[in-house]
């Protein structure tokens, strides 16, 4: 990945965390969403072209928005 920006680091405890990156892949602009465990990278994560990232932010948005909503089943 070219011309890497890192955006975001989101610790999820002492050896995890989500990192949010930005970059251009194959002359694509992207985001690059993944895990890491001390320090290294994961095989989870996700890369989501530019032109697709609004779409996974509207997504998202409604997920977060309809958090807690919903009564929970036991």
């Amino acid at each position: 990945m070219n011309n890497e920006k890192t955006i975001a680091r989101i610790a999820r405890n002492a050896t995890q965390e989500l990192v949010i990156r930005t970059g251009t892949y194959w002359n694509i602009d992207i985001v690059d969403i993944r895990w890491y465990e001390n320090g290294r990278v994961t095989r989870k994560g996700t890369r989501v072209n530019m032109k697709e990232v609004k779409s996974l932010l509207r997504a998202l948005e409604k997920v977060v928005d309809g958090y807690g909503s919903e009564p929970e089943e036991n």
